[in-house]
């Protein structure tokens, strides 16, 4: 269901799921910048009009430049209870990420300890015993030929406006998250030496080339139990 440029995968009294597109903040301090909580509110105050704002509670993100599936709460109950869940590990996050370059093996699993730097909103790896280290892992596949997100046409598969530095031969990769750390799975495939297509920050091709680019990662599968009724909820973008 598309709604005002939003696309929403479910809604009911206690859940909204939708598709963040790319470019567009899950939650901006600005008030001139749209975000999807201010655009779920408007909608939610298009068909339920009261006074003041419209609850909505935020229980996960994703980073500006990402495409994918979030879950928001519109009760204080669901929103307990999913915050319960993502902090028992009951919420299932899978990415499909296009990078420059091929891993070591057709599947493995990631580990790393990670910084964040809060003065240029980056992060890196970093040794277990420094101050402030956290843990991040997750699970990486390389994808088979015909089963890829982001096909060959696709609106999301060009290097960048103008530019020429798309690799001969990317690799998809299907990612299950397990930790949700900043920058995550950004950072911990640069450092495996296969940076993330368009990723500005990480890439240093994307880098230099410059100029805007479509970040090759997509959020597209997100699976948890409804808050009120225990039922397992699956949604894909496949």
């Amino acid at each position: 269901m598309k709604t005002n440029h939003l696309d929403i995968l479910f809604e009911d009294k206690y859940i909204i799921v939708c598709v963040k597109p790319h470019g567009v903040a899950t939650q901006s301090k600005s008030t001139a910048v749209q975000d999807m909580e201010s655009m779920l509110k408007t909608h939610i105050f298009s068909y339920r009009p009261q006074n003041g704002e419209p609850y909505l509670a935020i229980i996960h993100r994703l980073d500006q430049p990402v495409k994918g599936i979030l879950v928001f709460a519109k009760t204080p109950l669901a929103a307990r209870e999913l915050n319960r869940q993502m902090q028992n590990d009951c919420f299932d996050k899978y990415y499909r990420a296009l990078v420059d370059g091929i891993p070591p093996g057709k599947e493995g699993t990631l580990e790393n300890y990670m910084l964040k730097d809060g003065r240029t909103n980056t992060s890196s790896t970093c040794t277990r015993e420094a101050p402030g280290a956290k843990l991040a892992r997750l699970h990486y596949k390389i994808v088979e030929e015909g089963q890829g997100y982001f096909k060959t046409g696709h609106p999301e598969t060009s290097w960048g406006r103008g530019k020429s530095q798309f690799p001969p031969s990317p690799t998809e990769l299907d990612i299950r998250l397990d930790t949700g750390r900043h920058h995550q799975i950004r950072v911990q495939l640069a450092n495996l030496g296969c940076p993330i297509i368009g990723d500005t920050k990480y890439n240093p091709k994307a880098l230099d080339a410059g100029g805007w680019q479509h970040i090759h990662l997509c959020a597209y599968r997100l699976s948890f139990p409804h808050p009120k009724t225990g039922r397992k909820m699956t949604f894909s973008l496949l």
